[in-house]
């Protein structure tokens, strides 16, 4: 499915880290492709389990972007849960990981960027911004959303790739809610984690 996945986008080879450039292309490949929302819980296949690819939820965008570089986070942060579960959010009452949809929740993936990425500010100046930074917001509401940079800018501000319920889109929203992280993944000078 990966393969299968990779080539559908576009996307390079597998590698042990992810290009900025090309993961905000893997996941701009996605617009068009990725049309609907949908959150509820699935069984999926571990390692490199999806939801089918014509829906999914922010943090798919994320997923399967990451994949095309060859970064299964559904396994990397299932990982790092199991070595220490403790550092994670407790919202959904879990007792112990969980491999369908751990890396579907954007805490659980601010969590994991804020352990193996590298923390960036949020700050509100745009030029603070590149081409495959993770953005995370709290919505109006208060829940929580996430997104990827785009290389495209429009008044000097980037736009973000994300899914917020019409499938992924490419939108100038990145100060449109409280961004609450930023981070780069994985850190400049590390190799995979």
């Amino acid at each position: 499915m990966l393969g299968a996945l990779a080539l559908a986008l576009g996307a390079a080879p597998p590698s042990a880290s992810a290009d900025a450039a090309a993961l905000a292309d893997a996941a701009a490949a996605q617009i068009g492709v990725t049309t609907g929302y949908d959150g509820r819980y699935r069984r999926i296949a571990y390692p490199g389990g999806d939801v089918p690819i014509e829906t999914g939820v922010c943090t798919d965008v994320l997923v399967r972007a990451f994949r095309a570089q060859g970064i299964d986070l559904q396994q990397r942060v299932h990982e790092d849960m199991r070595r220490d579960f403790a550092a994670y959010p407790r919202h959904w009452g879990l007792t112990r990981p969980d491999r369908h949809i751990d890396h579907r929740r954007v805490p659980n993936l601010e969590t994991y960027f804020g352990r193996h990425g590298e923390v960036l500010a949020a700050s509100r100046d745009p030029t603070d911004y590149a081409a495959g930074d993770i953005v995370s917001w709290r919505l109006d509401s208060g829940l929580p959303h996430i997104g990827i940079v785009s290389a495209r800018r429009v008044d000097g501000r980037p736009l973000v790739i994300h899914n917020i319920g019409a499938g992924t889109q490419e939108e100038d929203v990145l100060f449109a809610w409280r961004v609450v992280g930023h981070w780069r993944y994985p850190r400049a000078a590390a190799s995979a984690d």
